[in-house]
């Protein structure tokens, strides 16, 4: 019964998004699954070349929540289904709103209104029969968060990912969050105090011919043949084989290393083993380690940032305030982001983010009209941002679901002001990204209505729907490109649907 017409309804809040009582419609059994008992060679093909039986094991008996199924969390889950998990729970209540259309592509126009977990879970069910898809229609209760294996947020205020944090960390709970807004976005991991990691890297294990080995009390030097780089790291531990002369190498425990140059490691001490004569292999050992992340909180205050461009490497810092002041933003204003072209909701924003920094341990350089700029389009989703970090989100959920491949410490920020009509100091009047009551408004709210227009009317021609063609072809339908008069997309792609395709593109 909410109306539509002003196509932002509410978002969630911590308030209104239910952290206390269980009012559960329907008790939601995650045990049950629709997992295979062997895994679905033909399907998951291409997937156990990279992720290895092992880790696809323990993934088809992972459960993950999804908080949030706007653009970003539709990709967040839509990936997660492909992938091959348990089961999939998803909780949104909020309608879905004309501006979905833009980046939400289990929504159409007749959907608008309606649940949107409701409205997604039935084509998410489509994409994989061995995955479990439900809807949770009661409270975020700590004993309900307890059920899964992994949470994930999408779209979310901080106060929303802050109840949520607070379970999942002190339950070590895996917990990723990822937001949108306009032209930036965000990913923040949370694996808890004491997470193991069994593969860093996902790499075949290391083997190089040793040249020479020298006696020393202080660590013997390795010296590698100088035809291959050895390729090791400080803290990689080996073992040696077919030493000749210094055989107590030969069999001994895995031993951890010190790389002093591209040839030459350290070891243990030597000093008491016999003369090098020849030869031998130093064989990488895997060794699993564990990390420990901090809770949000703890994390907004002292953040560490994996960077996305090293040209700009004070961009991090400005946008990890900027996030807490859309955060702020919407707590003063029932849960909504500043309208795109409104300026006097910007400046509000603006002021947040500066007051934010000075309470700050290590304020930022701000750039006023950068965020000015970043703040005015923040409530826009468009499908490339959502695409983009909505993958990398789901990928931090495989890795927790697995134990495979180091996930993000602990913030992760992207922002592609390069492809802008238009600069930060000289940016667009307000009525060209104000909404017009279109599908593309969250489009125009980024890019304007003029760079809209050009767009409908192009006239694209794409070789091949793979799985990056057919990921292709979503973005440029949500975007609305070629959609108007004298625009077209025409694709083209000769091969036949194989089975394994199934597991890599969802329009199949």
């Amino acid at each position: 019964g909410e109306d539509t017409s002003g196509l932002r309804s509410r978002p969630p809040t911590a308030a209104n998004i239910g952290i206390a009582a269980c009012t559960m419609s329907e008790p939601m059994d995650v045990d049950a699954t629709n997992a295979p008992e062997q895994i679905d060679e033909a399907l998951y093909s291409r997937q156990l070349y990279v992720l290895g039986k092992e880790a696809m094991t323990k993934m088809s008996g992972c459960d993950v929540l999804l908080i949030g199924l706007g653009g970003t969390g539709v990709e967040i889950a839509k990936n997660v289904v492909l992938a091959g998990v348990r089961s999939l729970t998803l909780y949104d209540k909020a309608p879905a709103r004309l501006a979905d259309l833009s980046s939400q592509f289990f929504i159409t126009e007749q959907d608008v209104g309606k649940p949107r977990a409701e409205v997604s879970a039935k084509h998410l069910a489509e994409l994989n029969n061995y995955v479990k898809v439900s809807v949770h229609n009661g409270e975020l209760t700590p004993d309900f968060l307890s059920k899964f294996t992994v949470v994930a947020l999408a779209g979310q205020p901080l106060s929303v990912v802050r109840a949520v944090n607070t379970t999942c960390h002190a339950k070590g709970i895996p917990m990723v969050s990822a937001n949108c807004h306009g032209i930036m976005a965000s990913i923040f991991c949370d694996f808890g105090p004491a997470f193991t990691v069994v593969d860093q890297t996902g790499e075949e294990a290391l083997s190089v011919l040793c040249s020479s080995i020298t006696k020393e009390a202080t660590g013997g030097a390795v010296t590698t043949h100088d035809e291959n780089r050895h390729g090791f790291e400080d803290g990689d531990y080996v073992t040696f084989a077919e030493v000749q002369g210094m055989t107590e190498l030969n069999g001994m425990e895995a031993v951890p290393i010190k790389v002093t140059g591209p040839y030459t490691f350290t070891i243990c001490d030597t000093s008491s083993f016999g003369d090098y004569k020849g030869g031998g292999y130093a064989h990488q050992v895997k060794q699993p380690k564990t990390i420990a992340h901090k809770a949000l909180d703890a994390a907004l205050a002292e953040p560490n940032y994996l960077l996305s461009d090293f040209a700009k490497m004070d961009r991090p810092a400005q946008l990890h305030t900027l996030v807490q002041a859309l955060s702020a933003f919407q707590d003063e204003n029932g849960g909504e982001l500043p309208t795109a072209g409104n300026g006097a909701q910007a400046e509000r924003v603006l002021s947040l983010a500066k007051e934010i920094n000075a309470k700050s341990a290590s304020p930022a350089e701000l750039s006023e009209p950068l965020l000015r700029l970043l703040a005015t389009s923040a409530a826009c989703e468009i499908s490339p941002m959502t695409a983009f970090i909505g993958g990398t989100a789901a990928q931090e959920v495989l890795k927790a679901a697995t134990g495979k491949y180091m996930p993000i410490d602990q913030w992760f920020y992207f922002d592609a002001t390069e492809a802008l009509p238009f600069t930060a100091d000289a940016p667009p009047p307000s009525a060209e990204l104000a909404p017009t009551g279109s599908r593309y408004d969250a489009m125009v709210g980024v890019f304007g209505q003029t760079l809209m227009a050009k767009l409908m009317k192009e006239r694209y021609f794409l070789v091949g729907a793979g799985a990056i063609g057919c990921e292709m072809l979503k973005n440029w339908a949500l975007m609305g490109l070629g959609a108007g008069e004298g625009g077209m997309v025409v694709v083209t792609d000769p091969d036949n649907i194989e089975k394994s395709n199934l597991n890599r593109q969802f329009l199949f």
